[in-house]
């Protein structure tokens, strides 16, 4: 079967995205490799511009549409970081964007998605389909969805992150990836396939979002209810049509870790490692810290994939 994206994909996007795309650093802790009892390399993308690796794809895909495509707008729907990311690019290209996002999305993703001039409209995300909203609206103005993972140039552009951590860090011996959609965990284990065959890739989710866990498990894709997770942009109800067969392929297996890991380690990076990580962006460091990864490594890299939380919710760790 013909995978969606290769390593040419996400060498090409790497180049197309660098106006607005940040080379993001990686950070390392003597406190995380002692809890890990390894050499642990985290990709900071809670420093990317728009506050997570969302700009990536998002950007790869906007900077592809035909000029005369963008006079008629972009529509997306998201949770939040890709709205931003999205709102970031159209900006950038002089296009309006149009963004479904969940009416209880955290503020500090819904207020600077305005902000950047998007026309935002809210939905119920336990009665209402985002993706039905989008293609009305698209329908309706003749704009270009960006969606959020399951596209080539989306899931291409994220795989950046992993090019970026492993041009860094060559040797690295396991690669750690959150999963909502699977655009960031499909792009990334494509390149660090085709550049280190050997590594080994794991995708992470929350407990309470299993989604991609069930289908690998299943040998298909399932479908769960609206998850209900502290990780917001995880809570999607199942993988992609395009990411999952990459995730089959490439991916050694899904670790879950529970909404309490998820806490327990933002709150460890910020007394430790002195950054702020949303939920979702703390999901895949909970997994090494908390010894979901099989035994014998003695390096990984993480991807840090966000860092956009609500103060609110900060008071609560």
């Amino acid at each position: 079967m013909d995978l969606a994206i290769s390593e040419r994909s996400v060498r090409e996007a790497a180049e197309r995205i660098k106006p607005l795309a940040r080379r993001t650093p990686v950070m390392t802790s003597r406190s995380v490799d002692q809890r890990a009892g390894m050499r642990v390399f985290l990709k900071c993308e809670n420093l990317q511009r728009g506050g997570a690796f969302k700009i990536r794809g998002a950007s790869n895909m906007i900077l592809s549409i035909p000029a005369e495509d963008l006079r008629r707008g972009v529509v997306a729907f998201s949770s939040g970081n890709h709205a931003q990311a999205v709102a970031i690019a159209s900006k950038y290209v002089g296009a309006q964007a149009t963004i479904v996002m969940p009416a209880d999305a955290p503020r500090s993703k819904m207020e600077p998605t305005r902000e950047l001039g998007a026309q935002i409209v809210t939905y119920d995300r336990f009665r209402e389909d985002r993706e039905a909203i989008a293609a009305k609206i698209r329908q309706e103005t003749g704009g270009t969805v960006v969606p959020p993972y399951d596209h080539p140039l989306i899931m291409a552009g994220q795989g950046t992150a992993a090019l970026e951590l492993l041009e860094d860090f060559p040797d690295l011996e396991a690669l750690v990836v959150c999963v909502g959609g699977g655009g960031l965990l499909s792009g990334s284990a494509t390149i660090a396939k085709a550049m280190r065959s050997g590594i080994r890739v794991f995708g992470v989710e929350p407990e309470r979002a299993s989604d991609v866990f069930q289908s690998v498990a299943k040998g298909e894709r399932v479908t769960i209810p609206a998850p209900d997770t502290i990780a917001d942009g995880l809570r999607t109800p199942s993988p992609g049509k395009l990411t999952f067969p990459v995730i089959q392929k490439l991916v050694e297996s899904i670790l879950l870790v529970s909404e309490d890991e998820i806490r327990a380690t933002m709150r460890f990076l910020m007394e430790r490692v002195k950054i702020v990580v949303e939920p979702s962006g703390a999901v895949s460091l909970a997994a090494v810290l908390f010894g979901k990864l099989p035994p014998g490594f003695s390096s990984a890299g993480v991807v840090i994939s966000g860092g956009n939380v609500d103060f609110d919710f900060l008071k609560t760790l």
